[in-house]
C-alpha cells in the first residue's frame, strides 16, 4: 500500500481566454529533466523533453485518430492546465528492494477542440528525476460515449541518427537476437522471419521495432523508450522515419485493423521515456513500476519468492 508524503501541491487554473494556439508553452522539471507542453498554430499539442538544458525529444507531435474520421491530434486550444509535486514511498509485493520512492512533478493539461463538437482531451505527463511518462485521458462529454482507435500519432522525435539496440516489430515473437546498429539503417525485412505468420502479417512495417527501445547518442545519452500500465489497449511498436530520426507510435491492431475500443472515461498506457548520461541509471531506475497500477490483490501474504526451473 502506498503511504504518500505530499511536499508541495499548487493549482494553476488558466481559463480558456488565457490560451492561444501558439502563444504559450507549459513546463515541468524535476532535478536535469525538463519537460514543454505547447499548442501550436495549427491546434497541434506537441511536446519536448530536455535534459540539462540538451534537447532529447525534439517537439513531437501528439492525439489520436478515430474511426469515422474523428481527429483529435489538432484544432485544439489549452483550456486549463493543472500542476502538483508528489513525494511517496511504496512497499512491493517483491523484488530488488523492499520500498520504492515515487517523486515526480505532474503536469496535467485539459485541451478542447475549436469546432461545433468541442471534444476534450485530457494528456498527463510524470517529470521523474530520470525521465517523463505521459498518457492521455479522455473525459465523459456529450459527443463522444463509445470510439474506435484508428492510429495513435504520437511521435518521438530525436536529435540524431543514434546508435540503436533493436528488433523487429513482428505481431507474433519478441525472441529476435538483438541488432545495434544507426536508426538510419533499420529495417525490420533483413532478417528471416521467425514467428509463424507470413512477413506480410506479421511484420507488415518494414520500418518497425519492438518496445522497449534502447538508444545512445553521439553526446553519450542513454535514452529508453517504452510504455507503462499496459491495460486494455494494444501494445506500442515504433515506425522509425531514416530520414529525419523520428519514431511514432504502431499499434498492433485486431483482425479487423482497429487498434482500440474504449468508451468515456477512458485513459491510454503510459509512454515512457527515461534518459541519463550513464547506462547504469536507466537500470536502475524504478520509473516504469511507478506508473503501473498499484496491485488489486489485497491480501499478498500467499506471494513468496521462490525457485523455478523450466524450458527457458
Amino acid at each position: 500500500m502506498k503511504r504518500i508524503f505530499l511536499l508541495a501541491i499548487f493549482v494553476c487554473l488558466l481559463g480558456q481566454t488565457a490560451f492561444l494556439q501558439g502563444t504559450k508553452t507549459l513546463t515541468a522539471t524535476n532535478h536535469k529533466v525538463k519537460l514543454e507542453f505547447s499548442v501550436d498554430e495549427k491546434g497541434i499539442p506537441q511536446y519536448a523533453v530536455l535534459l540539462d538544458a540538451t534537447p532529447v525529444i525534439l517537439a513531437s507531435r501528439l492525439g489520436f485518430k478515430l474511426n469515422g474520421g474523428i481527429q483529435l491530434d489538432s484544432n485544439f486550444a489549452i483550456v486549463s492546465s493543472h500542476t502538483k509535486l508528489v513525494d511517496e514511498t511504496w512497499k512491493p509485493v517483491w523484488g530488488e528492494v523492499s520500498t520504492i520512492r515515487n517523486q515526480y512533478t505532474q503536469l496535467t493539461v485539459q485541451l478542447k477542440q475549436q469546432s461545433t463538437n468541442g471534444l476534450l482531451l485530457n494528456i498527463v505527463f510524470k517529470v521523474y528525476e530520470e525521465g517523463v511518462g505521459f498518457r492521455y485521458e479522455i473525459p465523459i462529454q456529450p459527443n463522444m460515449q463509445f470510439f474506435v482507435v484508428a492510429n495513435e500519432v504520437t511521435e518521438f522525435n530525436l536529435t540524431g541518427d543514434h546508435k540503436t539496440f533493436w528488433i523487429p516489430g513482428d505481431f507474433d515473437s519478441n525472441e529476435y537476437l538483438y541488432t545495434t546498429s544507426r536508426l538510419s539503417e533499420i529495417n525490420a525485412w533483413k532478417f528471416p522471419i521467425i514467428s509463424g505468420g507470413t512477413l506480410q502479417q506479421n511484420i507488415p512495417d518494414q520500418y518497425a521495432v519492438q518496445t522497449p527501445l534502447m538508444l545512445k547518442s553521439a553526446e553519450g545519452l542513454y535514452i529508453n523508450i517504452h510504455e507503462a500500465a499496459l491495460v486494455n489497449y494494444p501494445s506500442m511498436q515504433l515506425h522509425v522515419n531514416r530520414s529525419t530520426y523520428g519514431l511514432s507510435a504502431n499499434l498492433v491492431p485486431d483482425a479487423l485493423g482497429n487498434k482500440a475500443y474504449l468508451r468515456t472515461p477512458a485513459r491510454t498506457p503510459w509512454r515512457t521515456i527515461i534518459v541519463s548520461d550513464k547506462a547504469t541509471t536507466l537500470l536502475a531506475s524504478k520509473m516504469i513500476l511507478n506508473l503501473n497500477e498499484p496491485s488489486v490483490i489485497k491480501n499478498t501474504a500467499w506471494i513468496k519468492p521462490m525457485k523455478f526451473m523450466g524450458v527457458w
